[in-house]
């Protein structure tokens, strides 16, 4: 009886044993999978949060089960990078205040983080970099400044094309090698709903289509390339390259068709030839090149509507925009200097609203009520005679960005 009870008791104490192990180890793993304990601190990883409106707040990190090897990791919170949009503009010259507003606006408004690619004389580097560090407190944005490159042998040839620096744009596709797609901006652009909208068009892109880009005109009448071109170009107006949308993957590994040899060439390899034919016939530069490229390859070319990319060609005469007539403007084309002398008021309107307002949620609600006292004072003009058409994407850019709650946003 006694060797009985024994043999029980010996049991007993063995299973408290395995029982005290089992809590302990389950401890253990409980407290590694929130990130405490004395185990090899986290490495932090950003998110993009909507907290607060504009600033992505720097978010959780990745370690946890899944950063041990063996274990499971079905417990595990893997956290899926963020895409962010790629933006490249090109400044020279006097260009530094319109890149600076035009960055300002698209990040105002847009919703997932964006990284520009600023391509800039030199000398205005400083400038650049100290304006966009002082911004630094958004964390919305990273940015990459670069010096103006063109290829040795032609470098000259280049830069003298059309205006200082212009044709920097054709050779996105080959320096910045590591972008898959990107939104190509002149300086005179104003983002008036967010980055996203534009950037979701890459999904629209069928299988052959490259990049994207609206019409130099709506209306052939007043058209310059059906009148005047003296080279090929896209369609019935030609196309306008300010705002132009790229799969530079696919730019990359295209082989294009040309009328200067029966072979087709690579991106690389069709610039030169391109402009040593047309150099004589082109007026608009390297939109000009654009627009022979896609004639000879219009498969290749997918095409918005002009609120994509509206200038006073849309309304100086008339309006003929009939999708911002709809809608509303989404991207606001201030070619031709008119954001700096009084010929399109309600151009510079814009622009001098944007310009002027900080970052501050209030600051950027109260927006539009002077905006559209201002434009009202334009009416004299045939643009401003539909100005409701510039405030009218603004306005509720506003409205989703800045009024609804943060979880809605």
């Amino acid at each position: 009886m006694r060797r009985y009870l024994r043999v029980v008791a010996l049991c007993l104490a063995c299973g408290f044993c395995s029982l005290l192990y089992a809590f302990s180890q389950l401890a253990v793993s409980l407290e590694e999978g929130a990130g405490g304990g004395r185990g090899k601190p986290q490495a932090g990883a950003a998110s993009w949060l909507a907290g607060g409106g504009r600033v992505a707040a720097r978010g959780a990190g990745s370690g946890g089960l899944a950063a041990h090897p063996g274990r499971s990791d079905r417990y595990s919170l893997k956290i899926q990078p963020v895409e962010r949009m790629h933006l490249a503009v090109v400044a020279c010259g006097e260009r530094l205040e319109e890149t600076i507003t035009m960055l300002k606006s698209a990040i105002i408004f847009s919703i997932k983080p964006l990284q520009f690619h600023i391509f800039a004389e030199d000398q205005l580097h400083d400038s650049f970099k100290g304006i966009l560090d002082s911004w630094s407190f958004l964390q919305t944005f990273n940015y990459s400044l670069y010096p103006i490159t063109f290829p040795s042998e032609n470098a000259a040839e280049w830069k003298k094309l059309f205006k200082p620096c212009a044709s920097q744009r054709l050779f996105l596709p080959l320096i910045l090698k590591e972008v898959d797609s990107l939104l190509y901006v002149d300086t005179d652009i104003l983002f008036l709903r967010p980055v996203d909208d534009i950037w979701c068009l890459l999904k629209k892109f069928n299988s052959t289509q490259i990049a994207a880009m609206a019409p130099e005109h709506e209306e052939p009448r007043i058209g310059w390339y059906n009148r005047f071109a003296r080279h090929p170009y896209y369609g019935k107006t030609g196309v306008n390259s300010g705002v132009m949308l790229m799969n530079m993957t696919r730019m990359r590994r295209k082989y294009f068709k040309n009328d200067m040899t029966t072979v087709r060439l690579r991106w690389g390899d069709i610039l030169m030839p391109l402009l040593k034919k047309y150099k004589l016939n082109i007026t608009w530069g390297d939109q000009d090149l654009l627009n022979i490229i896609f004639f000879h390859n219009p498969e290749s070319l997918f095409v918005f509507p002009c609120h994509w990319n509206y200038r006073p060609d849309h309304c100086i005469y008339g309006s003929n925009c009939q999708e911002a007539e709809e809608e509303g403007i989404f991207i606001l084309h201030g070619n031709r200097g008119v954001y700096h002398d009084d010929k399109q008021p309600a151009f510079r309107a814009i622009y001098e609203a944007l310009r002027n307002c900080s970052f501050e949620d209030d600051d950027i609600r109260s927006l539009l009520k002077p905006l559209e006292l201002e434009l009202q004072k334009t009416v004299h003009t045939y643009c401003g005679k539909i100005y409701k058409i510039f405030v009218k994407q603004l306005a509720k850019s506003i409205r989703d960005r800045f009024d609804r709650p943060p979880k809605e946003r």
